[in-house]
């Protein structure tokens, strides 16, 4: 039963993080270069998943994903249940640390380079992925794998939205706990190491990307060179 969830885990994960990508590139975008009414109400939001127990956000996930939520009521789409259920729960948990690390990556960009692309006639989707997106990438792709991270080990969302069933929607913290309840606990040190070193191996590339993004002495800002020859001589 390891693979299995090690596998599924992936794969949630890896869905959680489009859907990441997807609406939290935005929000990072639009809470980093707009002001606006209920600016701070909106950030707030967002944040609470990370403060939030995993119990109510499971709750208000069933309640949205449920029969009576409108992804069921408009669309015709149920989740509950299911590997893609499980997803969302990742994704909504994860959300939180890339819209943070993505804003603030975002918000450290010079205005002046996009507005003088404005100004040159460039749109909105050119001068982010051709100016903004090549100076913050490293902050964006920071808060991924920190979202990544924590889609991987989301358990109390997950259980409420999408269940324990094995082969269908059990990942790996899931399958952690089944196996201490079973008694199996080789399988839950296998799987405890390999969380730890994903765990670990995130972290410290999250450390990496933001120490090599940290900006660098402007040249316009920079001491200049003083020269030491005799100004006589260039008379």
């Amino acid at each position: 039963m390891i693979w299995p969830a090690f596998r599924l885990s992936l794969q949630v994960t890896g869905c959680a993080l489009l859907l990441i990508v997807v609406f939290g590139l935005p929000l990072a975008h639009l809470l980093a270069r707009r002001e606006f009414p209920g600016k701070s109400v909106v950030e707030t939001l967002i944040l609470l998943p990370l403060v939030l127990p995993p119990s109510v956000v499971g709750y208000y996930l069933l309640i949205g994903l449920g029969e009576q939520g409108p992804l069921v009521t408009w669309a015709g789409v149920r989740l509950l249940f299911t590997w893609q259920g499980a997803a969302v729960a990742s994704a909504v948990v994860g959300l939180p640390l890339m819209v943070q690390a993505a804003s603030a990556a975002i918000a450290a960009v010079n205005p002046s380079l996009e507005n003088a692309a404005r100004v040159l006639g460039g749109n909105e989707l050119t001068i982010f992925l051709r100016i903004t997106f090549p100076l913050a990438k490293r902050g964006i792709i920071a808060g991924l794998v920190l979202a990544g991270a924590r889609a991987f080990g989301e358990f109390g969302a997950t259980l409420m939205v999408a269940g324990n069933i094995p082969g269908r929607t059990q990942t790996v913290p899931l399958a952690i706990y089944d196996a201490v309840q079973a008694g199996r606990y080789g399988d839950a040190r296998v799987l405890v190491l390999l969380t730890t070193c994903l765990a670990f191996v995130s972290l410290w590339l999250v450390r990496r990307l933001t120490r090599a993004a940290r900006p660098a002495a402007s040249p316009a800002t920079a001491p200049l060179p003083v020269s030491t020859s005799d100004p006589a001589r260039h008379g």
